[in-house]
């Protein structure tokens, strides 16, 4: 009375391959996104920083990831002593330096 009756149905057809390769593509075009979007930019950024901390001599004004500017007093293979006060000298890693300013940017206190 409150119940309607259930009727069977015939199966779908198989699947075919294409339906398969078509299901795909929309994965695969989000990671070609992605890729365009995040990972090159990323890559070319990295790129940039390491030619630049490579170029990095005695003499320029860098600024630190810690936010610490000062001028670059001698230079070590993976260090770089950093001048930031008349004769007070820091130690950081070379891949701490995130931007090199232009000369005169830091003014002798």
């Amino acid at each position: 009375m409150f119940i309607s009756n259930a009727y069977a149905q015939a199966a779908p057809a198989a699947a075919s391959s294409d339906n398969g390769l078509l299901g795909m593509l929309p994965l695969v075009l989000m990671f070609v996104v992605l890729y365009f979007v995040m990972i090159r930019p990323q890559m070319k950024r990295q790129k940039e920083h390491k030619a630049m901390i490579e170029a990095v001599q005695k003499g320029d004004e860098v600024v630190t990831a810690g936010g610490i500017i000062g001028k670059v007093a001698k230079l070590g293979d993976n260090f770089i002593h950093l001048e930031v006060a008349n004769g007070v000298e820091l130690q950081i890693q070379r891949s701490a330096v995130t931007q090199v300013l232009p000369k005169g940017s830091v003014k002798a206190a």
